[in-house]
């Protein structure tokens, strides 16, 4: 069984309890406008050209980003890290792009993950069949829960498809008392108005089990990213997010009864 993965981070503190190693799989429906990792959206290996300066010339250099590799070739990268696992009660989290385009790869991934005993996660925008989502249920410890847009109107626009799938797949989740942190990019003049965030608050409170939100303030370190691939960037590079409007933010989903973290 083969897969197809860009990155693996080592040491990661974002990414679920304790230290981890997150594991990126190539592939996401979406096509957020915000999107950090650029060169995780489409599911082939791509060329990204990069600057290098040698002796005082500029040069381009062109790499290859995604690999192809089998489920123990990723097991051996993630078991160099494991006494940090067990020291921290760390894990693996399993990201990308949207690891759920990788079905098959990411149920034997997760399996051989718990077979060693590791603690497992999956960060997901939860957009995929709910056949996926069952197949990595008894796999999976903890769920990293996009949380985009709730008007399926706008989510389309910004992200390129609906959000209806997306909240079912959430309900299931919640209704089986899964473990799942919520994740809400909060994009300025997208969702971050008190609208939204009402909504946001209002929905999340009707699934009754799910009490942790991360507010992931928008910021635009990734225009690099973007120039090197040739690709877009849609919204405006931007300083510091306002950091008066993210305690209002923070104070509406606290007030509601809901443990917030900012950033992963």
């Amino acid at each position: 069984m083969k897969g197809i993965v860009f990155d693996i981070k080592r040491f990661a503190v974002h990414d679920g309890p304790g230290i981890r190693t997150t594991v990126f799989l190539k592939g996401c429906p979406l096509q957020c406008w915000w999107c950090h990792n650029p060169e995780s959206q489409n599911m082939q290996p791509e060329v990204c050209l990069k600057k290098i300066s040698l002796d005082g010339m500029c040069y381009d250099k062109s790499e290859i980003i995604g690999k192809s590799m089998t489920v123990d070739e990723v097991i051996i990268e993630l078991d160099k890290e494991a006494v940090f696992y067990d020291e921290s009660d760390g894990g693996i989290t399993i990201g990308g792009g949207e690891p759920l385009m990788q079905p098959k790869f990411l149920v034997q991934l997760l399996k051989s993950c718990k077979e060693k005993g590791y603690h497992t996660a999956v960060d997901t925008c939860g957009y995929a069949a709910r056949s996926a989502i069952e197949s990595i249920l008894a796999y999976t410890d903890l769920y990293l829960y996009d949380l985009k847009h709730m008007d399926d109107h706008i989510h389309r626009k910004y992200t390129g498809t609906g959000n209806k799938l997306i909240l079912e797949n959430l309900r299931l989740l919640a209704s089986q008392k899964r473990n799942v942190i919520i994740r809400i990019p909060l994009i300025p003049g997208v969702n971050d108005d008190e609208k939204h965030i009402g909504e946001t608050i209002s929905f999340l409170k009707s699934l009754g089990h799910i009490r942790e939100v991360h507010l992931l303030p928008y910021h635009s370190m990734a225009t690099q990213k973007y120039r090197r691939l040739e690709k877009e960037f849609k919204l405006p590079e931007s300083g510091k997010y306002d950091q008066e409007k993210l305690k209002i933010i923070e104070k509406s989903f606290i007030e509601n009864g809901f443990i917030v973290s900012i950033g992963g």
